[in-house]
């Protein structure tokens, strides 16, 4: 099972609302499958122009290792060594900051991840867990444990 076109675009839509509402800075909104497909993205206007390879990066880190950006910072942190090695075989593709958050369904099947850049981290990931609650689905961010 993975994310709808129609759910990735509700999160994308509502993620970059919840950032104009809350005045953050222009942000950019990436949804990926659980194979790390991008599904959807939107840049708002001013949002830089590498913002998307930074929103795909949150979410396709955590899907890549599995774990969450909290739990990536803290491998981070215990082993600078092994995330070295990991972010290049990744390619860059894995950030340990907020803002990538898994997104589940009701019964705790992973449909994909959603990415968020632009403003500070804990904003970006704020952004994420409202458009995938406005999609009727379940953010895990870590902040849960």
């Amino acid at each position: 099972m993975s994310i709808t076109l129609e759910q990735a675009e509700t999160i994308v839509r509502a993620a970059l609302a919840h950032g104009t509402e809350q005045g953050f800075n222009p942000l950019t909104v990436a949804v990926l499958d659980p194979g790390g497909a991008l599904v959807a993205l939107a840049r708002q206007d001013g949002s830089g122009n590498l913002r998307p390879d930074i929103a795909v990066a949150k979410a396709w880190g955590v899907l890549g290792l599995g774990m969450t950006n909290r739990a990536i910072a803290a491998r981070a942190a215990d082993s600078p060594e092994f995330f070295t090695s990991v972010a290049t075989l990744a390619g860059g593709r894995i950030l340990s900051v907020p803002g990538g958050v898994f997104v589940r369904d009701a019964d705790g099947r992973l449909l994909g991840a959603v990415g968020v850049t632009g403003d500070a981290s804990l904003n970006d990931e704020a952004a994420a867990v409202a458009g995938i609650r406005a999609a009727g689905l379940t953010p895990i961010t870590g902040a849960e444990d």
